[in-house]
């Protein structure tokens, strides 16, 4: 049987549900845009998952909540997946907001093994798409490995560019997976590559992006979208899998280079802590500035090493299921912290301690060899290039 669409609540057909943001409420200040993440990489689903987390967090602040579908492809029955754990717990914790649809087959197959299911599954899924996107009940609408489906071409490309090139004004789409084509790009507002870093000393999993590092650290790194998103999206895969096997899967996240206020991560993380009392611990670093390289002043070496010294602790105490070093590269880049004593205390760390360290740097440090998962997001295309306003929930 094919799997049924799982919602959370329901809004009145108008698209203007009380309390509830929607497409219908969109103006030309707040536009919605089309976002394209792909590449080998991994962090695509996560990242959507994490610019979700953020603008249902803004939403929660300004009073009024967003409405979220998750339409995933190739993703039928009979297999579990990394980002389940994640929507569990968004569904759990932000209830009436998330709807979840998910389609296809369990197993993996190539363009010489599609089925007449297969096409008939994502066409289903399509046309869930179509008519979600077309009520403008939702505000955001993620599209889960649209871009594999579109590669084997289970689905007609040029309709799905059409329909989302007209989506309403005020919805944000975000689309995921492997392959785009370039029709999608060419009508993209933002294309964001996972490039997956591997060394050829070291076997390779080509379905996940991972190489043979240390278990448990993920870095991710690079211009483009995607990073403190995807760690957004570890977060919440940590403690959806505490709420499935009933256990308390506590989160530190960390976050340096971020004083002052008005960063919309806080909000997110604000409304994380609020819906998993307990669960999550908070703590930002530096001031209210940005830091250049040779203009560092002693209150910038002061923060970052309090804040590592409390992250080192930490990740040895074993007391945390998931310790998120938000911007530690730069931090690192810039010389404010040593990279020896992080790379100590990666190769000491509980092995039920995973750690994930973000953000750009233009020197590698030597941490990134430890890493099982790196990643690269390369900006292909942003809308700011454009003129157009970053938005608050989904930029910064």
């Amino acid at each position: 049987m094919a799997p049924q669409a799982t919602s959370a609540g329901s809004s009145r057909s108008t698209g203007r549900g009380i309390g509830i943001r929607t497409a219908a409420d969109g103006n030309e200040r707040s536009r919605g845009q089309v976002h394209v993440y792909d590449g080998e990489g991994k962090g695509k689903s996560q990242a959507a998952l994490g610019v979700v987390l953020r603008t249902i967090g803004l939403g929660i602040c300004e009073q009024k909540q967003t409405r979220v579908l998750l339409l995933r492809f190739l993703k039928g029955p009979g297999r579990s997946y990394d980002e389940d754990a994640a929507i569990e717990a968004l569904q759990q914790g932000f209830p009436h907001l998330i709807d979840q649809v998910r389609t296809g087959r369990g197993e993996f197959f190539g363009p010489d093994q599609v089925t007449r299911v297969d096409i008939q599954e994502a066409q289903r899924g399509w046309t869930i798409a179509k008519g979600a996107i077309a009520s403008e009940l939702y505000s955001v609408v993620v599209l889960d490995e649209l871009n594999p489906v579109l590669d084997l071409g289970l689905l007609d490309t040029d309709e799905v560019v059409r329909t989302l090139a007209a989506k309403p004004p005020g919805m944000e789409v975000i689309v995921t997976g492997r392959g785009a084509p370039r029709s999608l790009v060419q009508i993209a507002d933002l294309h964001s590559e996972m490039r997956a870093h591997r060394r050829a000393d070291r076997a390779d999993d080509p379905e996940s992006g991972q190489v043979a590092g240390l278990e448990g650290v993920e870095v991710y790194t690079g211009e483009g979208k995607g990073k403190s998103t995807s760690a957004l999206g570890k977060a919440l895969q940590a403690i959806g899998r505490g709420i499935s096997q009933d256990k308390s899967h506590r989160v530190l996240i960390l976050q340096w280079l971020k004083g002052g206020s008005g960063y919309t991560e806080d909000a997110a993380i604000a409304a994380l802590r609020e819906s998993y009392p307990h669960l999550v611990d908070h703590l930002r670093s530096g001031r209210d500035a940005i830091v250049w390289r040779g203009q560092q002043q002693p209150i910038d070496y002061v923060e970052a090493e309090r804040a590592w010294e409390i992250a080192r602790a930490a990740i040895s105490s074993g007391l945390y299921k998931t310790v998120i070093l938000d911007e530690i590269n730069p931090t690192v880049d810039l010389e404010l912290i040593p990279v020896e004593p992080i790379v100590q205390t990666l190769l000491r760390k509980p092995s039920e301690t995973e750690v994930i360290l973000t953000g750009r740097c233009k020197h590698p440090p030597a941490y990134f060899d430890l890493a099982s998962v790196h990643s690269e997001m390369v900006c292909h295309k942003h809308y700011a290039e454009r003129g157009v306003d970053l938005k608050r929930g989904v930029d910064y």
